[in-house]
């Protein structure tokens, strides 16, 4: 595969992915950026609270109207008719509803009968506010008598009895909201234009009716799912201060407010987010997304990463499988061609020499082996690769086994020029090992030190016991290894980025093979290498494993 072939393989991989995933990721992520900037910018988080606050703020005012009709209604079925009040009516009214300060009737021919709480007028702050009631609403009822019972008369015929107005009573330096509410009832002619009325009494709005609705409505609220972290309260509309406050209000600004209407004309119902404002809400909503945003990128990024990096492993190891098939072709065709052509040569009988028949046969046995030695390395990977490695451990002469392993390709090391050195030490104790797996792995390493020598050629291989361990050296004067390239020399199908690696054919597998079978006897393999200096690979194996696996054996 050309280098052009290569990166445009690479490229549509890239483009694929960019066009598939990163691109209608991107799309999201910088339009959900978008969003948020609109939101932001045009406040939408805050629009959406006030939206819904205004919406809770109708339902509780609703609520709210309709408790103080219900406590209006009992008292409206209990007021006689205007012939029949009288003080002593008046006062049993007062007394079954304690939550009145003041109920009164008018009516022209029988005038107006006023009476207050008893026990309340001890109370001078009290006295004074009936005293100023009375006097107000004789002042104005007669003038206004005949409107007010025109527009009851309307509202009657649209399902309204009241009309409420507030009323302000004096409490020393203060004065305190009041509610009072006017509605239609019989006259001393036994018809129905005599007008009577109820006034709320002060501290129970105050201290009992406005607490426990505002708490009883936003009970509601949370009961039907909607946010439990609103405070509610209620203020006149001249003033800020809170006449009445839900549980937990913590002071600052209203969010949203409504001036009611209905039974507390006068009053406005406020709400706020408890510990904290929509602006920071907003804020915190923004930000918390924008995060959520910043982190999805840099998961796309991230993957994005990851899959470049395993599309170019791919592409990598695809390439290494490409190389590995053309270079394990060309090492299978050099020894059959041999193999064929000093075969052919034998049974033409143009050989006369029984000497030259005899070298030829020596060609030809030692060109099988070594085609023989590449197809098992290929086997081995196989098996490795598919878990299905075995190894027969055996007692052994590892001095002898290096020897005779030695031996048979002595002839191809000094057919190709090679200088040969080998320090077999005495005593090197006998180890439990595969005989095959190890002879392979030392031909494996002696045949890369062939092949990348160039002008220096050279072989050495040492064996002797050092530390516990019995050392096999295979030292070369070749071309060497870079040091950030010696831990990658022992993966699958790896080879160095040296031009005469890459022009020399090999499969790729013959130190990932020598590292597995190290391994498995229990040892480790190093290297050791200076580039254009040589190489020393060491086959570590440990005495004392060899010797517990002697005694398991014997016992």
């Amino acid at each position: 595969m050309t280098l052009k072939g290569r990166w445009n393989e690479r490229t549509r991989l890239m483009l694929t992915l960019e066009l598939a995933v990163v691109l209608p990721a991107a799309v999201l992520v910088l339009l959900g950026v978008m969003y948020l900037n609109r939101i932001e910018r045009d406040k939408g988080v805050q629009a959406a609270f006030q939206r819904e606050f205004n919406q809770v703020l109708k339902i509780s005012e609703k609520q709210i109207n309709h408790r103080a009709y219900e406590l209006a209604d009992e008292v409206r079925n209990e007021i006689p008719p205007a012939g029949d009040a009288c003080a002593e009516t008046l006062d049993r009214i007062l007394a079954a509803h304690a939550y009145l300060a003041h109920v009164f009737v008018y009516d022209p021919d029988t005038g107006f009968v006023l009476r207050s709480q008893k026990d309340r007028l001890k109370d001078p702050l009290f006295r004074e506010e009936a005293e100023n009631f009375s006097s107000m609403v004789n002042g104005w009822m007669p003038v206004e008598y005949k409107d007010l019972v025109r527009q009851l008369e309307e509202m009657s015929k649209n399902g309204e009895h009241y009309h409420f107005f507030q009323n302000w009573a004096p409490r020393g330096d203060k004065r305190m909201y009041q509610s009072a509410g006017l509605f239609l009832t019989g006259d001393s002619h036994g018809g129905t234009t005599a007008i009577a009325g109820l006034v709320f009494d002060a501290e129970y709005l105050h201290d009992t009716f406005f607490p426990e609705m505002l708490d009883e409505v936003l009970s509601h609220h949370e009961e039907q799912g909607e946010r439990s972290h609103v405070v509610m309260m209620i203020h006149s509309k001249n003033e800020s201060a809170p006449l009445a406050a839900s549980l937990g209000w913590d002071g600052g600004y209203p969010e949203v407010e409504r001036n009611m209407e209905g039974a507390f004309p006068g009053l406005t119902l406020a709400i706020k987010v408890r510990g904290t404002t929509l602006a920071a809400l907003e804020h915190r909503f923004v930000r918390n997304d924008f995060m959520i945003l910043a982190g999805l990128a840099l998961l796309l990024a991230a993957g994005i990463i990851l899959t470049h990096r395993n599309i170019s492993r791919e592409l990598a190891l695809a390439r290494l499988k490409s190389d590995f098939v053309s270079n394990v072709s060309h090492e299978l065709r050099t020894p059959l061609s041999l193999i064929r052509l000093y075969a052919e040569t034998l049974e033409l009988g143009r050989l006369k020499s029984e000497a030259k028949c005899h070298e030829y046969y020596s060609i030809i046995r030692k060109e099988s082996e070594r085609l023989t030695a590449l197809i098992n390395n290929i086997l081995d990977f196989s098996r490795i690769e598919a878990g299905r490695k075995e190894y027969d451990f055996r007692e052994t002469d590892v001095s002898e086994l290096v020897r005779n392993t030695l031996e048979s390709y002595r002839y191809q090391i000094e057919q190709n020029g090679f200088s040969f050195e080998e320090r077999i030490a005495e005593a090197v104790p006998r180890l439990r090992v595969d005989r095959e797996a190890l002879a392979r792995s030392l031909l494996n390493l002696v045949n890369n030190a062939l092949k990348y020598s160039q002008d220096r050629k050279f072989i050495g291989v040492n064996l002797f016991c050092d530390n516990g361990s019995v050392k096999l050296e295979v030292v070369d004067h070749g071309i060497g290894i870079p040091l950030d390239e010696q831990p990658k020399i022992f993966e699958k199908f790896y080879r160095v980025g040296d031009p005469l690696v890459h022009n020399t054919k090999g499969s790729g597998l013959g130190l990932s093979l020598v590292r597995h079978v190290v391994e498995a006897h229990g040892g480790e393999v190093l290297v050791d290498s200076v580039p254009g200096r040589g190489s020393k690979f060491t086959i570590c194996l440990p005495v004392a494993r060899s010797a517990e696996a002697k005694q398991a054996v014997a016992n």
